[in-house]
Parts: structure tokens; C-alpha cells; sequence
């Protein structure tokens, strides 16, 4: 009875086993086809590979550079290796078997359950506990073939082809796919067959027509054409004729080209494998014998024009002094170049003054004309725009000659133009004097005595002519090296330095200093009052126009600016001074404009006079406030400068907490350190702890992050920045020098910003100090520029002389108060040291000691109140 049932259990597990082989049927069957599709590639990669290049080299015609004979070579062997590859494939292919896709599939699973269902129990089989085991693993093994997946074939060959020639052929058919052409020309089988086929069927020939390149014109297949078909082709075309068949067969005879003198006859016969030759001149082609008899086609031969140019408009020229030259520009099959010539028209020119002598030689300008980038070149118009203001010519008259070149070389002119060459006007008198000198020196190095001597006189009171103390300074300079080159030889390069030097002194004086609003306004205004006195032409009123306005409504904001931090003082005032908008002031202008194109000049200046009065009307009105605006402006920065000190205090407590965690862990893991170690409160570095210490691995609730105090760290620099900014112009070197002091407390404060946010806490701290240094120092210097301007006569003792008091100034201590905002004292404390220096040095042993926790209890607490104070 056991017997039966283990039999039994048997059959079932085997019949399991069929199921699950059946259920496999399709990963087996996709397994074998993958099998299938790697040996073809392995097997044939050389004959498709082969393949794909032929196909290139029939899309590309390569066999068309070719000879019949070469060309017949050159498919055999193309044929023998398609044969030879295709039997290396088939002999080294072998058709996949269902056995070893199935040994493909049962290697891809754990265990090789498909093999183990195959397997018959050798031992144990009568014993009940060992069969039940083996149905068991049966059982899983069942399970696991069930989950079995088709394996994806290995398409990898490069172990076949290490050098990627399979690659290189694909890609090559790819580019014959998508820039072949087949139907350019005659069919392959036509032209290898057509030698072979003379001797049975008669002679053949082929022809084509290549126009010139640059033409862009396709070219002609003559076979394709008709008999007597009218052709027109462009001049310079090159035609070609194969002719096959036995020589002499076929016969040509043209009146197109201009060969006949070297054959003695136009229409000679010139029967031979291969002729070409370039159409000139209209005619005919004629081509005799072959099967298809006798060919004829009249040709037009299209001349090619010379290109056309020509100036379209006058010359103009734009605010900034560019010359703007209009020119159109064409050609039957485009324009690939062309100039523009600049010459001195002497004979317009007036000989007068410093252009009295012979010009030294020049050569002419050539400018390039501005061709499209994109789009046709056949017919376009631009402007050739260059800015000439600096060359010595620049207002003189001159010829200006364009020519144009096509592709063949050929030239077209235009008539010579005579304008006067543009370039930047000067309207401050002094300027253009100075650039009038300068031309002459550029003309003639004979005029440099007379060019010193002018300037000479020019700078004999420069208070009365010079504004800018840098140009005047710069032209004393040009004059000194002139006068100097001068007595020992005036050589070219010194000529063109000198002449550099004077015209950014006629710059400085023209655009005058821009870095104050009120200046550029007062520049502005002077500027266009020369312009409408000298006739301006109306882009150039526009440009000083809109100049005008960019320096009114910067002035206008300064002034709002400054109301917005005086809010007091400005509604204190403003029932006292006459308001305007914004409007009116913006209608004044339009009328200026209006006027001034008009020609009504005197009614524009008298207009522009009065709104020159009222902007300065309102500049005096806001300086009765700055007395009120400096003592604001002082306390803003003593606040400041006291914020800084609280958030350098701030980062030197952040700096502590960090140190005393690494001072405590040291202390847990080492114990006590022997003699010669730093003791555990020591801090490293003369007592500055590193920038990754922490203290007792927490801070206190209240301490910052460095990222926190970056962020305060960035706020504080944009105040200072904002309250520099809003001081008033500077009076003094004092008050320059204090300026300079703020600037250098911003460029610290960003440094030591950037630090903290690093982490590096030290360096911050230096930073810090830096920007303490330099805040104190523009606070001193802004104190005794404000005690100057309230009282010259009082030097330093400004406040004090407005005091009835003699004691009222003096601090508990009796030290004479300081004129900055009454913070601390002038009087030095330390006689013959550096206070600055020395409060450093005090805080830094102040910082040193609290950081050392072996100190007593109560001396640690004093040095923290005194860090907390100060």
C-alpha cells in the first residue's frame, strides 16, 4: 500500500513538472529567437557592414570620379567580398536548438530549477520522510521555473570588431540615407553597362552643365534634355561629356567655349573619352553618332554684371559723433565685399591757421562695409556707422569713395562724395579749442610751438577757465612733454601721446565729473545753453535734452532722498520756499525743446536761465538743513558703529561657547593632561579658540548661530551703506578722508560677513575690529569737518564756543568733550601711544583671559561684565 502511494506521488510530481514546462513554452520560444538574432549578428556583422557601404558610395556617386575600367574593378571587388562575407556567415552560423535556449533559460534562475525538475531521486526513494523531502524540493523548484522570464540576447560584438568599423559603415549609410541623391544623375547600370553595350547596341555619351558655385543654380543633365531645347546658363559654366563606346564613335562640336584657337576651328570635331570645357560665349553644342544619332541644344550664355553701389542719403551723424553713412549695395548674384575710402578733399579745404602748412602723409581711411549675416546679398541697404571723431580729419572735408566685389572678382564703384567727415561736437568753448590744438598738431608737427604757446596762455589763470582741477592738471602735462619733444625732436610716438593726453582733457572738460548729481545737473544745463547758442542740430538738442532730464530727476530723488531723512526740518521749511512739480518742471523742458527747434534761442536761454534758478533756489533751500542733516547723520553712524560692537561681542561669546565644548570634551576622553600639555581652559593660538569649537556641546539659549550673525552681520553693512550714501558732498579733505573711512568700514564689514558665514569665527573677529577702526576713524574726521563748517574760526573747539558754560563740555572725569556727536573725549589718555592701538590690545587680553576657565570664579564674571560693556 506505501508502495502505491509513493508511486502515486511520484506521477504527480512528474506530471507538475510537464505543467510547468509547458507554461514556459513562450519565455522559451522568445529566449531562442533572442539566441537566434545574436549568432546572425555575430555571424554576418561583416557582410550587412559591407553593405552599407556600397549603399554610400552608390548615394554619393563615388564611382562617377571614377573610369569605366576602374569602376568595373572597383564593383568586382565590392562583389567578391559580398560573396566572401556571406560565406563566412553561413559557415560560422549555427541554428540555436531548443536544448540550449532551454540551458540559457535555466542559467538565468537561481538554483537551476529546470534542470532540477528534471532530475529522478537516487537514493531514499522507499523511505517516506526522504521522498516527501524531494517532492518538496520539487515543489520549489516548480515555483521558482514558474517565475522564469525570456533572457535578452547579447548583442555586444565589440570583442569581433575592436576598431568599431560596423559603426563607421552605419553611419556612413545614415549620411547617404539623408544627403544621397540617386536621381542627380544617370543610373549606375547605365554607365558601367554603356562601354559594354557599344560594341551590340552603338556608342552613348553623358553629359552635364555645372554653373559657377557662387551662382547657386542646380546643374544641367544634358541626356535629360530634349532635342533643340533652349538652354540659358550663366557665364564661367563648366560642361562636361563622357563619351563610350570605341574612339571616334562620337564627335563634338560647340561654339560656346573659347578652345577653337587652340583646335583651329569652332566646330572641329573632338572626339574623345572624356572632354570639358568653360562656356563663355552664346553658341551651340552639337554631339554626333550613338544610338541616339545626332544631338543639338542652342546655349545662351548669361554675362555676369559687375556689382552696383551708391550712397542713398546724406551723411549724417549721430549724438555721440558716429558718422552715419546710407548705402545700397547689388549684384545678379550677390555681393561678397566692398569698402568705403575716406581721402582729404584739399582743394575744398581753408588753408588757414594751423591748417596753413603742407598735411603731413596720412593714409587714407578704408572702412568695411557691413554686409547681412543672414538673408540675400543679391540687392540690401545699411549704414556703415564708425565713430572718426578722434582722427585729425574730423570736421574737415573729405571724398568718400565706396566700391563693391562679387565672386568673379569684378568691381563696381560708386561717384566720390564730398562731405565734411563727422565727429563729436564740442560745445564748452574751452573744450573745442583744446581739440582744435590738437588737430593741428595731429596735421602738421610745424604747428607745435605755436599749439605750446596757446596752451600756455590758455592755463595762465586756470581759476577762470577750468572747472576740473584733473584737466587742467592733464593738459599742464601734454604741455610739459610738448615743450620738451619739442627741444630735442618731436617723433611720432610722442605726437600721438601728447595729442591723446589733450583730448581726454577736452573729455573731462565736456562731460566734466558725473559722480555728483548736482554737477552732472549744472554740466548738463551748460552744455545745452552752448548747443542752442551754437545752432544744434535737433538730434543732438534731443540727446542734451534727455541728458538734461536724467540729471534733473537724479537731483530730484537726492532731494527726496534727503527729505524722507529729515522729515522735520523739510515740513519745517515748507511753508517758506515756493513748491513744483514734477509736471511743470517736465513742461519747462518741452518748451526749452519747442523753443530751441524754432530757432527761437534767446527765448529758450532765458527760459533755461530760469530753470537753472529755481534748481538752484531749491539746492540752497536743502543746504540750510545740512547743519541738522550731519548731526543726524553723525548719531546714525554712532549707532551703527555701537551695533557693531554688540555683534562683535555677539561673535566673541559664539567664538567661546564653541571652545569650551572642545575644552570639555578633551577632558572627558583624555583626563588630566601632564605638565608641558595645554591645560584644559587653555586656548590655542594665543588664546583664540578655532573656528569648530563649542561650549559644553550646547550654547547658551540665547546664542546665535554664525549664519544668524551672518545675516546681522549683512544688515549692519547695508545701513552703513545707505547712511554714507545720504551724507552730504564733502567740503574738505576732512571730510573726504572720512568718506574714504566709511567705504573701508563696508569693504570690512562684507569680509567679515562672508567669514561668518563660513564659520570661521576668528578671522570674523578681526574683520570686526577692522570695521570698528574704520567707523571710529570717519566719525572723528566727519566731527571735525562739521566743527569747521560751524565755526572756521573756532578749530576744534566749535561746540565749546557756542557754550556759555566753559565746564558744560567737560565729562565727570573733567576731560574736555569731543566735537564727534559728544561720544567720549579728544584729549589722549595715553600720552605718546596710538589709543586706537592700544584699546585693541586691551581687548584682545580682555577676550584672552575669559577664555581661560582655570581662572577664579569671580575674575571670569568681571571680565565677562566688562566684555558685555564695552
Amino acid at each position: 500500500m506505501s508502495r502505491k502511494n509513493s508511486h502515486n506521488e511520484v506521477s504527480e510530481t512528474q506530471a507538475a513538472a510537464a505543467r510547468v514546462m509547458r507554461a514556459l513554452r513562450w519565455p522559451l520560444l522568445a529566449t531562442r529567437g533572442g539566441m537566434l538574432l545574436e549568432r546572425l549578428t555575430r555571424a554576418f556583422w561583416p557582410f550587412w557592414s559591407w553593405l552599407f557601404v556600397i549603399w554610400t558610395a552608390l548615394a554619393f556617386h563615388l564611382l562617377d570620379q571614377l573610369s569605366v575600367e576602374l569602376a568595373y574593378l572597383a564593383m568586382l571587388i565590392g562583389g567578391a567580398l559580398v560573396l566572401g562575407f556571406l560565406v563566412i556567415g553561413i559557415r560560422s552560423f549555427r541554428w540555436p536548438s531548443q536544448a540550449a535556449a532551454l540551458a540559457r533559460l535555466d542559467g538565468s534562475l537561481k538554483g537551476r530549477p529546470l534542470s532540477a525538475l528534471a532530475d529522478r531521486q537516487a537514493i531514499g526513494a522507499n523511505d517516506a520522510a526522504s521522498a516527501r523531502l524531494w517532492r518538496a524540493h520539487l515543489a520549489a523548484m516548480a515555483e521558482r521555473a514558474a517565475a522564469a522570464r525570456p533572457v535578452e540576447p547579447d548583442l555586444r560584438i565589440s570583442a569581433y570588431d575592436p576598431f568599431g568599423l560596423r559603426y563607421v559603415a552605419a553611419t556612413a549609410a545614415v549620411l547617404a540615407a539623408l544627403f544621397g541623391a540617386f536621381d542627380r544623375a544617370a543610373p549606375l547600370g547605365d554607365r558601367l553597362t554603356s562601354g559594354g553595350q557599344a560594341i551590340a547596341s552603338g556608342p552613348a555619351f553623358e553629359g552635364w552643365i555645372e554653373p559657377p558655385r557662387y551662382t547657386g543654380l542646380p546643374v544641367v543633365y544634358l541626356n535629360q534634355l530634349a532635342e533643340r531645347e533652349p538652354l540659358a546658363i550663366p557665364e564661367g559654366s563648366k560642361v562636361t561629356l563622357r563619351l563610350y563606346g570605341q574612339p571616334g564613335a562620337i564627335s563634338v562640336a560647340e561654339t560656346i567655349s573659347d578652345r577653337a584657337a587652340d583646335t583651329g576651328s569652332a566646330d572641329a570635331e573632338k572626339p574623345a573619352d572624356e572632354q570639358d570645357f568653360i562656356a563663355s560665349k552664346s553658341g551651340s553644342l552639337t554631339i554626333s553618332g550613338g544610338k541616339n544619332g545626332e544631338r543639338s541644344w542652342p546655349i545662351t550664355v548669361i554675362p555676369d554684371q559687375p556689382p552696383m553701389i551708391a550712397v542713398t542719403g546724406p551723411v549724417e551723424r549721430s549724438p555721440a559723433g558716429e558718422m552715419i553713412l546710407k548705402f545700397e549695395a547689388a549684384d545678379d548674384y550677390g555681393v561678397v565685399g566692398g569698402s568705403a575710402t575716406i581721402s582729404l578733399d584739399l582743394d575744398m579745404l581753408d588753408r588757414r591757421y594751423g591748417l596753413a602748412p603742407d598735411p603731413e602723409p596720412r593714409d587714407n581711411i578704408t572702412l568695411d562695409i557691413p554686409l547681412p549675416i543672414v538673408g540675400d546679398r543679391k540687392d540690401f541697404s545699411d549704414n556703415l556707422v564708425e565713430d572718426l571723431s578722434k582722427h585729425p580729419w574730423a570736421g574737415l572735408p573729405v571724398l568718400v569713395a565706396l566700391h563693391s566685389v562679387d565672386d568673379p572678382g569684378q568691381e563696381g564703384l560708386a561717384e566720390p562724395e564730398q562731405i565734411l567727415l563727422p565727429g563729436r561736437r564740442f560745445f564748452d568753448p574751452l573744450a573745442a579749442a583744446i581739440v582744435e590744438q590738437r588737430r593741428d598738431l595731429l596735421w602738421n608737427r610745424k604747428n607745435g610751438p605755436r599749439i605750446a604757446g596757446v596752451l600756455r596762455a590758455i592755463s595762465n589763470h586756470p581759476e577762470e577757465l577750468f572747472d576740473s582741477e584733473k584737466a587742467y592738471l592733464l593738459m599742464r602735462m601734454a604741455l610739459r612733454r610738448l615743450e620738451s619733444a619739442l627741444s630735442g625732436g618731436l617723433d611720432d610716438a610722442m605726437r600721438d601721446e601728447v595729442a591723446e593726453m589733450l583730448w581726454q582733457t577736452a573729455l573731462l572738460i565736456e562731460d566734466g565729473d558725473l559722480g555728483d548729481v548736482r554737477e552732472r545737473l549744472r554740466r548738463a544745463q551748460d552744455r545745452l545753453s552752448e548747443a542752442i547758442e551754437n545752432g544744434a542740430t535737433d538730434e543732438e538738442l534731443a540727446e542734451l535734452m534727455d541728458e538734461l532730464r536724467r540729471a534733473m530727476q537724479q537731483y530730484m530723488q537726492a532731494l527726496a532722498r534727503e527729505a524722507e531723512q529729515n522729515p522735520d526740518q523739510d515740513q519745517a521749511q515748507s511753508g517758506e520756499r515756493m513748491e513744483i512739480t514734477q509736471n511743470q518742471l517736465q513742461q519747462m523742458l518741452q518748451r526749452i525743446e519747442e523753443l530751441s527747434r524754432q530757432g527761437r534761442s534767446d527765448e529758450a536761454q532765458q527760459l533755461l536761465e530760469q530753470l537753472r534758478q529755481m534748481m538752484e533756489n531749491m539746492r540752497v533751500a536743502r543746504g540750510q538743513q545740512g547743519d541738522q542733516q550731519g548731526q543726524q547723520s553723525m548719531q546714525g553712524l554712532a549707532d551703527t558703529m555701537r551695533q557693531q560692537q554688540g555683534l562683535s561681542d555677539d561673535a566673541f561669546r559664539r567664538l567661546q561657547e564653541q571652545f569650551n565644548t572642545q575644552g570639555q570634551t578633551g577632558r572627558d576622553g583624555q583626563g588630566q593632561q601632564g605638565e608641558g600639555q595645554e591645560r584644559p581652559g587653555q586656548m590655542p593660538n594665543n588664546g583664540r579658540p578655532g573656528p569648530g569649537q563649542a561650549e559644553n556641546g550646547q550654547g547658551t539659549p540665547d546664542s546665535l548661530s554664525p549664519g544668524e550673525l551672518a545675516e546681522r552681520q549683512g544688515a549692519l553693512r547695508h545701513l552703513l551703506e545707505s547712511q554714507r550714501q545720504a551724507l552730504p558732498p564733502p567740503q574738505s579733505d576732512t571730510g573726504r578722508a572720512a568718506r574714504e573711512a566709511l567705504r573701508r568700514a563696508g569693504r570690512n564689514m562684507a569680509d567679515a560677513e562672508r567669514s561668518l558665514d563660513q564659520g570661521d569665527l576668528p578671522q570674523a573677529l578681526d574683520d570686526q575690529a577692522d570695521a570698528l577702526d574704520a567707523l571710529r576713524e570717519g566719525l572723528e574726521n566727519l566731527g571735525r569737518e562739521m566743527a569747521r563748517n560751524q565755526n572756521p574760526n573756532a578749530g576744534g573747539q566749535g561746540d565749546q564756543a557756542a557754550s556759555p558754560d566753559p565746564n558744560s563740555n567737560r565729562d565727570p572725569l573733567g576731560r574736555q568733550s569731543g566735537s564727534v556727536g559728544r561720544i567720549g573725549s579728544e584729549e589722549s589718555l595715553l600720552p605718546g601711544q596710538d589709543p586706537y592701538l592700544r584699546s585693541r590690545q586691551l581687548m584682545d587680553e580682555i577676550r584672552r583671559r575669559s577664555g581661560d576657565r582655570s581662572r577664579p570664579k569671580i575674575e571670569l564674571d568681571y571680565l565677562e561684565r566688562l566684555l558685555d560693556r564695552f
